[in-house]
Parts: C-alpha cells; sequence; structure tokens
C-alpha cells in the first residue's frame, strides 16, 4: 500500500525486514524443538540466534538465482550462521515457515485493529449521548418519514461496530493457527511434538491437520470480516455525505483554519474524508473477493494464492488501520447543527406526523380505512400546497368528529417519538467486556 495511507504501526508489521526476522524465529524456534527431541545439540538456537544477521539485500541477490524466497533466506544465513546452520530447517517446507509467520503477521495486524475499533467504540458511545435528545426527521427511501435523533443514528453505529468486534476477535482466534507438518502435512519427518512446541513458543494454536498449507477459508474469514467493516465505514461515511449537502446541512466534516475545498471555487467545503473512506472501502472489498478464489487450491497445495496474499494481507490490514483512525476523526470532531436539524424536520409542514395522527383516530375508535384515507388525504393537500398537515386536519369534518383540537397538537409533538430512548440507550451500551488480550511472539528480538 501507499505511503499516504500508511501509518507507523501496520508498517512495521509488514515490512520486509520484520518479516524475515519473524521467518528466523520460527526457524529458532524449530531448533530449540529439535533440541528437545535429541535432533540437535544443547545450545544450537542459541548459538544461531547470537549469530545470524538479516540481509534483505543479500537475500534479494540469492532469489534471483534460486527463484525461491525461503531457499535465498535461508542461504543467506551461512554467511553468518556457521555450521550450526545444518540444523535449521530440517524436515520441514517452505510453507511451514511462511503460513507460520503469515498467522503471526496477521494476528499482531488484527491487534491493532482491535485497538483502533475500540476507540472508534468510545467516540461513538461519547457522541451519541451527547446527542441523544437532538430531535432530527429520519428518512426512508431519502424521503422524509417520522422524527429521529441524531443520538439514535449514533446509537446504531456504535452497535454495529460492536458486532465488527466480535467477529474481528473470532478471526483473530481463527488464523491464529500455525503448521510444522511437513511437505505434504502429515509430519513423515518430523514428529507433531515440533510443531506444538513452537506454535506454544509463539503464541499460536497448531493446525489440527493441514496438508501443504493452512487451509485458506481462514484467511478467506480474515478479509471477509474486514470487507465487513469497511462496509459499515462505508455506510457511516455515505451518511455524512448525504447530511452535508448543502440543501440538508445538518452535520458536516470539520473544516480546518487553511484547508481549501477546491482550486477553482474558493467557497467550497467538500466532504473529502467520506469520499476518501468510500473510495477504501472498494478495495477492501475487493481484496476479501480475491481471498476467496485462493481457498480452492490443486491438491494438495499450489502457490496460486502466494501472490495474492503478499498484496492484499498487507494492503486491506493497512487500510482498514488507516480507516478505523480516519473515521473515528470524523465522528468526534464533527460539526452539527440542531437548527437545521429543527428545520428540516417541519420542512415538509408536519407531514411526518401522519402516521401519529392515523394511530389516534384508531385509538378512538375510527376504522383504520377511513382514517387512513382522511389523513391522506390531507397530507397530500399540504403537500401541494394547500397549508400545513396540523393546519388542514382541525378542518377536516372526519378528524374533528374523533379528535379534540388539543389532541391533533399533541400529535405534532416530536418528543414522542423520543420517549423510549432510555431503553434503547440501556440495550445499546450495555457492559460488553474490556479489550482482547493482545497475544505477543515469545523470544523476539
Amino acid at each position: 500500500m501507499i505511503d499516504r495511507y500508511t501509518r507507523p504501526k501496520m508498517k512495521a508489521i509488514w515490512d520486509l525486514k520484520r518479516k524475515y526476522e519473524i521467518w528466523l524465529e520460527v526457524e529458532l524456534q524449530a531448533c530449540a524443538a529439535f533440541e528437545r527431541a535429541g535432533q540437535a545439540p544443547r545450545g544450537t538456537a542459541a548459538k544461531i540466534r547470537k549469530k545470524a544477521k538479516i540481509d534483505v539485500g543479500r537475500i534479494a541477490e540469492i532469489e534471483k538465482v534460486t527463484k525461491h524466497d525461503i531457499i535465498a533466506f535461508l542461504e543467506s544465513l551461512t554467511d553468518t550462521v556457521g555450521p550450526e546452520h545444518r540444523f535449521l530447517h530440517m524436515g520441514l517446507t517452505s510453507s511451514d515457515i511462511v503460513d507460520t509467520s503469515l498467522a503471526l503477521q496477521m494476528t499482531e495486524a488484527m491487534d491493532l485493529i482491535l485497538d483502533g475499533v475500540e476507540e472508534f467504540l468510545a467516540v461513538l458511545k461519547r457522541q451519541a449521548f451527547r446527542y441523544k435528545t437532538q430531535a432530527m426527521v429520519g428518512r426512508s427511501h431519502g424521503i422524509h418519514g417520522e422524527p429521529i435523533s441524531f443520538g439514535f443514528k449514533l446509537a446504531i453505529w456504535y452497535e454495529e461496530v460492536g458486532r465488527h468486534r466480535e467477529r474481528l476477535k473470532a478471526v483473530r482466534e481463527d488464523i491464529a493457527v500455525g503448521k510444522l507438518s511437513g511437505a505434504m502435512g502429515t509430519f513423515a519427518h518430523q514428529s507433531p511434538d515440533i510443531e506444538e512446541f513452537v506454535c506454544a513458543q509463539l503464541g499460536l494454536k497448531p493446525d489440527p491437520v493441514s496438508n501443504q498449507v493452512v487451509q485458506r477459508d481462514r484467511h478467506a474469514a480474515y478479509a471477509t470480516a474486514l470487507a465487513l467493516l469497511a462496509a459499515t465505514i462505508e455506510k457511516i461515511a455515505t451518511e455524512i455525505r448525504h447530511l452535508q449537502r448543502t440543501e440538508v446541512l445538518e452535520a458536516e466534516e470539520y473544516f480546518s483554519e487553511g484547508q481549501k475545498g477546491s482550486s477553482a471555487m474558493p467557497h467550497k467545503r467538500n466532504p473529502i474524508v467520506s469520499e476518501n473512506l468510500c473510495g477504501l472501502a472498494r478495495l477492501v472489498r475487493a481484496n476479501s473477493l480475491a481471498a476467496m478464489e485462493n481457498v480452492a487450491l490443486w491438491h494438495e497445495r499450489d502457490i496460486s494464492h502466494s501472490s495474492v496474499e503478499r498484496v492484499i494481507m498487507p494492503d486491506s490490514t493497512i487500510l482498514i488501520d488507516y480507516m478505523l483512525a480516519k473515521v473515528t476523526e470524523l465522528i468526534k470532531n464533527l460539526v452539527v447543527y440542531p437548527d437545521r436539524m429543527a428545520r428540516n424536520l417541519e420542512l415538509t409542514g408536519g407531514l411526518v406526523y401522519s402516521q401519529r395522527l392515523l394511530l389516534s383516530l384508531i385509538d378512538k375508535g375510527a376504522q383504520r380505512k377511513e382514517s387512513y384515507e382522511a389523513v391522506q388525504r390531507n397530507a397530500m393537500a399540504s403537500w401541494t400546497g394547500s397549508g400545513g398537515l396540523q393546519e388542514l386536519v382541525c378542518k377536516d369534518p372526519f378528524i374533528s368528529q374523533h379528535l379534540t383540537q388539543r389532541e391533533i397538537a399533541g400529535c405534532f409533538n416530536p418528543k414522542y417519538y423520543l420517549r423510549h430512548l432510555d431503553r434503547v440507550f440501556q440495550r445499546v451500551f450495555r457492559d460488553r467486556g474490556g479489550k482482547p488480550a493482545s497475544r505477543r511472539m515469545k523470544g523476539r528480538t
């Protein structure tokens, strides 16, 4: 991913040298397991750890000849490790190292993402309570429906992001597996004890069964969970874009001093962060499809997934990390206009209160069909400019027969629609526990 969308901590996880360091750690832990099994002299792993040097340039030179990155990596170590080099990679295959290392990178990346989710949830919660009773019009099909509150809208986002948190925790657990089961996964040349020891040292679980690779449904689930989170971020960003339209302007992105909106039109204040988030979400979704395509490999393994994962796993995690930071800042600094919300709520002359009128008539004994027709008749008259709905229904003989002027007036109070908000907020903002515990790789330099 380009630097523009890459934050330092996530970048460090996917750095090429960092990848080679993790490869080395997996090899060292395997060597320690060989010592325990009597396959290597005591102290071999410690000697290798002390002498081993990662030279990215040297690895690249060797790979030009070998056309194989793991072999190039292993050969590069001969320059510094010495005779103990022969105890590296015994009975293992490339995917033992690559897949186990990738699991470590993906779990570390997910830990950062989960931290970002927690920060986002905290901001959503704070803003939801801040605007809990701020009435605004709710819209369906883009058309005014009934009053809601802006805090209610934020509570919906909070609940949705909370579901993503649980999905992300689940896929983190699912991807946190390693394999050192050999070329076909049958442990032909090494005992499962080696795998179990190494995985325990690295904070992973052994994959219960693998062939040459960890099965890619795990990686597809991971990428899909990221895509779902991206979809919600896009949903929120799309809403902000709609609310910022000139004709609506109920909320807008913070516009900092010195910021410019257009090279041609000095007046412009554009929702550029929200638009950026919508665009990046498309990339994350596309990557999840690529991960799905990786599930079906030939027989015990082919290499068609490898090139894909070199791109999509760093890029998707980098993008989600960036998107979480941007959407958190967006909601934290969102400029809200209560006066515009109030104005837009009354823009249709009380039409948003039509259902309350209908139900009040039914409650007074009127038949639903006749009541619906009476309210709709006046609503359509109001829509075409004959006056406000309250004014018109007060003059309607059918409605006046069932409702007093005071009862009619009571139907046009937006507070009525918010009377159960406390109950809803109790449901949403219940205690859900703390942050997921981070798993750190043991023995890492």
